[in-house]
C-alpha cells in the first residue's frame, strides 16, 4: 500500500505551530484517510463547527490544506475514500468526515461510545456540528491480537490487510494508533497519544506548555503516561521497519513525507 503523510490543518498555539498529521493510503479496495483534520465545512462556519477553542489552537482553515483538496490534487475524487480510520473524534482530527460523506469511519467501540453517550466532559469537547451529516460510525472491540506487544490490536481486515487499530486509552476513553503496512516499512500513526518527539526519546524535555496543554486534554493522565511509557520502549528499539508518528508535530511530518 502506498501512503501520502498529508498536513490538514497548521495551528499556532502558544505550544508553537502544529500540524494536522494525516494518513492517505492507497488500497486495493479504494483510499483511507487515518484522521481528516479540518475540513470544508470547518472553514465555511468556524464558529458553529470548532467553538471557542478555535481562539486557543488558531487554525489557519485553509482550504488548500483539507483532506479533500489534496485527495483532489493527487488526481482521485472524493468517492475514491471509502473508509476513514479515526484515531479519535477531538475536532482536529474529523472535521473532514463531512467531505466524504459515503466513507464508513471505523474506531474503536469506546470512542464510538464516547461519541454518541458522551459524559458532561466529553460533550464539551466533541464537537456534534461535526457529526451533523450522520456519518456511518462502526466502533471495533480489541480483539487480543497481538501487534508489536500490544496485546490489544485489531487488523480491520474488512478494509484491507494491513491496517491495524491499537487501542491506547487515556487522552481520549477510546483514543487508538492505527499502524499501516507501507511494504517498506510499518507507520504507526499514534495520534494524540504523545505531542513531542522528546516524549519518547529523552533527548529533550518537551515544552512545559506542551506538557500542560497534554495533561489538560487527558481523559487518564496516568494511562497517558503508560503510553508514554510503552511507545518509548518500541522508539528505543529503533527499528528501521517501523516510522513513529503522532499528530502535531511539524519536523516528523516533514520528515515523513521526505521518506515517502
Amino acid at each position: 500500500m502506498k501512503v501520502h503523510h498529508l498536513n490538514c490543518g497548521t495551528m499556532t498555539p502558544m505550544t508553537g505551530t502544529m500540524v494536522a498529521h494525516v494518513l492517505l493510503v492507497e488500497t486495493a479496495n479504494g483510499l483511507v484517510l487515518v484522521d481528516t483534520g479540518f475540513g470544508a465545512r470547518d472553514i465555511d462556519d468556524p464558529g458553529r463547527r470548532l467553538g471557542p477553542l478555535r481562539h486557543v489552537i488558531r487554525p489557519a482553515l485553509s482550504r488548500a490544506e483539507t483532506a479533500l483538496e489534496q485527495v483532489e490534487r493527487l488526481g482521485f475524487d472524493r468517492t475514491d475514500v471509502r473508509h476513514i480510520v479515526a484515531t479519535h473524534f477531538d475536532l482536529d482530527h474529523v472535521g473532514g468526515l463531512a467531505d466524504f460523506p459515503h466513507a464508513t469511519v471505523h474506531t474503536t467501540a469506546a470512542e464510538a461510545a464516547a461519541v454518541m453517550s458522551p459524559t458532561l466532559k466529553e460533550r464539551v469537547r466533541y464537537r456534534r456540528a461535526q457529526l451533523g451529516h450522520g456519518p456511518n460510525i462502526v466502533g471495533h472491540e480489541p480483539t487480543g491480537e497481538p501487534w508489536r506487544g500490544f496485546a490489544g490490536a485489531r487488523e480491520l481486515g474488512e478494509i484491507a490487510p494491513g491496517i491495524v487499530l491499537v487501542p491506547l486509552p487515556g487522552h481520549t476513553r477510546g483514543h487508538a494508533c492505527v499502524a499501516v503496512d507501507a511494504g517498506h516499512r510499518w507507520v504507526l500513526h499514534c495520534g494524540d497519544a504523545f505531542y513531542d518527539p522528546a516524549t519518547l526519546h529523552g533527548t529533550a524535555n518537551a515544552p512545559v506548555t506542551l506538557r500542560v496543554m497534554e495533561t489538560l486534554f487527558a481523559t487518564s493522565r496516568r494511562q497517558v503516561r503508560d503510553n508514554h511509557a510503552r511507545l518509548a520502549e518500541l522508539a528505543r528499539a529503533a527499528d528501521p521497519e517501523l516510522l513513529i508518528v503522532c499528530a502535531h508535530d511539524a519536523e516528523q511530518l516533514r520528515r515523513a513525507q521526505a521518506s515517502e
